[in-house]
């Protein structure tokens, strides 16, 4: 096997094997597209898009090694990022179906942080870590 070959081969099963370990994937991103960091957005209903990179979005219930799910964190601290992300806590919200959206509502008139993490079936953030955050502004209409 020529060295050229050898490479390849050796860079694809490295994928593999982290692909096969399920949260470990050094290609993975997110990015919060809408709110732009620095908008200003009127009303009280804040539209959030994401789009992921170098991962697939799968739902969590589908609980497949390699794929991902987007978290929404709002004004509120991440916590520790090496341990599933919690359920249940006001600020913060699991996309679990795989979706790239959320429509929030009602919140306040004032300036805001949201945070996006990458996260695999069990909840838990990929590493090397996969996050965003945009900071904006809600303004009444």
């Amino acid at each position: 096997m020529n060295v050229r070959l050898s490479l390849i081969v050796t860079s694809l099963l490295g994928t593999v094997v982290l692909a096969a370990c399920g949260r470990k994937s050094s290609a993975a991103s997110v990015t919060i597209d809408t709110p732009a960091n620095g908008d200003t957005v009127r009303g009280s209903a804040v539209h959030i898009t994401l789009t992921a990179r170098g991962v697939e979005l799968a739902p969590a219930a589908e609980e497949r090694p390699g794929t991902a799910h987007h978290h929404l964190f709002l004004d509120v601290e991440t916590g520790p990022l090496d341990r599933a992300i919690p359920a249940g806590v006001t600020g913060i919200i699991h996309l679990g179906r795989a979706q790239t959206e959320f429509h929030w509502d009602s919140v306040a008139p004032g300036p805001h942080r949201i945070i996006a993490v990458l996260g695999d079936f069990k909840h838990v953030p990929l590493v090397p870590l996969a996050t965003d955050t945009a900071h904006f502004v809600v303004q009444p209409r």
